[in-house]
């Protein structure tokens, strides 16, 4: 099973922060963000390596970054990809950079999708073992808790064994405070389906737009996110997840 974070945005809300480092790699209690994703990564048994989707902006600063993993002993093989793009208006789009991966890396494996600005307060490790007893594509999805606040994202509605049954992205008037998050699990068998989606012209962008393409088509169940989820996506939500993080310690995992 491989991996790949998407890492290849230009984060432009958090300028000037962002205006000489990745998003991923801005530092939350003393680590670079990026790290707690590896941490529920190396937790998920049967991966065997990791595949960060970078652009020409900072493709340097992940490969520094990757080579101090490398030195720190991190144990699988950490591939660093450049999509080529160079600012925000010729991204490739989240779609995009997993199609692209898929193709430079010559991924022919079961697959875990996860965005390099997802942060969790527990550990997201038990998501590839439910996963993988589905055999089909899984979710990661979060309760909001709020009508409002799910009005930016993408919200389900779910049958009873889990599985979707209604999409709508970013809804006036949402069903649900249930919502999806950037954190997927494609099975080797469906990964077809994602080159002809991109092969069909659909939209490479917001990665929820895959899911909501692909549900008719195969089972897409979920799976619910233990303890608080960070979208870091403002000044603000990075500063909520500092005090977070700072204020509980945490090992790294041996």
């Amino acid at each position: 099973m491989k991996a790949i974070i998407l890492a290849a945005g230009y984060a432009t809300r958090l300028y000037p922060l962002t205006l000489s480092q990745p998003k991923p790699l801005l530092s939350i209690a003393g680590r670079p963000m990026i790290d707690y994703t590896l941490d529920s990564l190396r937790e998920m048994k049967g991966l065997d390596g990791v595949v960060v989707v970078s652009n020409a902006k900072f493709v340097a600063n992940f490969q520094e970054w990757a080579a101090v993993k490398k030195k720190e002993g991190f144990p699988f093989a950490i591939s660093i990809l450049n999509d080529g793009s160079t600012e925000d208006a010729n991204k490739k789009g989240a779609i995009g950079d997993l199609f692209f991966a898929l193709e430079q890396a010559q991924i022919n494996d079961d697959l875990i999708v996860i965005a390099g600005d997802n942060l969790f307060t527990e550990s997201v490790g038990a998501f590839a073992e439910f996963a993988r007893t589905r055999k089909t594509p899984v979710l990661a999805v979060y309760d909001v808790k709020s009508l409002e606040a799910a009005k930016k994202f993408s919200v389900f509605t779910l049958a009873s064994d889990g599985h979707i049954v209604d999409f709508e992205e970013k809804p006036q008037a949402p069903k649900s405070t249930l919502i999806g998050i950037a954190l997927y699990y494609y099975p080797q068998e469906t990964l077809a389906l994602i080159r002809q989606y991109v092969a069909e012209g659909n939209n490479p962008d917001q990665p929820g737009r895959l899911i909501q393409w692909l549900y008719p088509k195969v089972s897409v169940y979920t799976w619910a996110v233990p303890g608080v989820w960070y979208d870091i996506g403002s000044k603000e939500t990075l500063e909520e997840a500092e005090k977070t993080f700072s204020a509980v310690p945490r090992v790294k995992p041996a």
